[in-house]
């Protein structure tokens, strides 16, 4: 892969070389929901392909279900109160790793816009792999009329997902948290990691600071806080105030196609270096928004020239996996340093 590194006080950040800016202004969001509906419809030959399942990864989607069923790890639905004493709760999948260890720490698994999906159970499902307590919140529970095991489509949970505000989310993951760290094999300690908006929620729960045993975060693909996130210019302006808040490590992975976040970056590189604050920032050539959802599913890209209007993007699918390949030890080297596991 090539790069150009930069250390800072703690921390590196690797940029990519040859990262293409989009022709046009998309949030992080916009960016994820395009790639993915450009990778539908596929044909019968498409979505039934045979590949082998690297089970030291997270599956990607089209893989996601078939890895649930076959998972031998325990994983059940609970329903955690959203505060001590309260009726009112949110649902969540909670996964235990087959561990010889008495206490093991807990993460917390942050869904994307598409909300509580089967890929991101299969997310928790491979941290449990890795050997931690794994518990992904459903924080669209509130929103969409109350807790249930049922999952909705990714088009009507992007529809509620703006009514969860940064405030309703921190509660959720600190709800979530106490709960799994409360479990008997649980150590009382937990780290988040999250996914395009649920990067995002690991950037707001840094800034919030957690609750008791809060050690950390991993924010896939997702920036946060911006000063205007809604308005032009591409690169965003992180709110100086908010990042001096931050006490405990972070790490951003991001794929270069993802030119929002790439272009933004470095500022956010400095500005962290300049707070002295833990935080290793790292960009992916030629990966997508969304790399670890995507992987080597079948990407496409609009061609007015093919039949059917699109072509299959090889190069970002092999962008993607390489991401992956690299970024997921990253992230269970970052929560084992982080959260005390050897």
């Amino acid at each position: 892969m090539k790069a150009l590194r930069f250390i800072t006080i703690g921390s590196a950040l690797v940029l990519a070389v040859g990262c293409r800016k989009g022709g046009g202004y998309l949030d992080d969001h916009m960016a994820h929901m395009s790639a993915l509906d450009m990778a539908a419809p596929r044909s019968a030959s498409e979505s039934n392909r045979q590949q082998q399942d690297n089970l030291n990864f997270p599956p990607s989607n089209d893989r996601a279900t078939a890895r649930l069923n076959s998972s031998p790890r325990h994983g059940e639905w609970v329903k955690v109160a959203w505060e001590p004493g309260s009726v009112d709760s949110l649902m969540a999948w909670i996964v235990y790793p087959s561990t010889s260890n008495t206490k093991t720490p807990v993460v917390v698994v942050v869904h994307e816009i598409f909300g509580l999906s089967s890929w991101v159970r299969g997310v928790a499902d491979q941290v449990a792999a890795d050997g931690f307590i794994a518990i992904a919140p459903d924080l669209e529970s509130r929103v969409r009329g109350g807790p249930s095991t049922v999952e909705m489509t990714g088009d009507s949970a992007r529809k509620l997902i703006g009514g969860v505000l940064p405030a309703e989310r921190n509660k959720g993951i600190v709800a979530v948290a106490n709960y799994a760290m409360s479990q008997a094999s649980a150590a009382p300690r937990y780290a988040v990691i999250g996914y395009c908006w649920g990067g995002q929620t690991v950037w707001a729960h840094a800034v919030h600071g957690g609750t008791t045993g809060y050690a950390g975060g991993v924010a896939f693909y997702g920036a946060f806080p911006y000063n205007n996130p809604a308005t032009p210019p591409m690169v965003a302006t992180p709110n100086a105030d908010s990042l001096a808040k931050i006490n405990k490590p972070l790490m951003l992975l991001n794929g270069s196609r993802d030119a929002r976040i790439a272009t933004s970056m470095p500022t956010i590189d400095s500005m962290m270096k300049a707070r002295k604050k833990d935080y290793v920032g790292v960009n992916y050539l030629n990966a997508s928004h969304g790399f670890l959802r995507q992987q080597d599913d079948p990407h496409f890209v609009r061609d007015s020239t093919a039949a059917d209007g699109r072509r299959r993007d090889t190069e970002t699918e092999l962008g993607d996996v390489a991401a992956t390949k690299d970024g997921w030890p990253r992230t269970i080297a970052f929560l084992k340093k982080n959260l005390g596991v050897k």
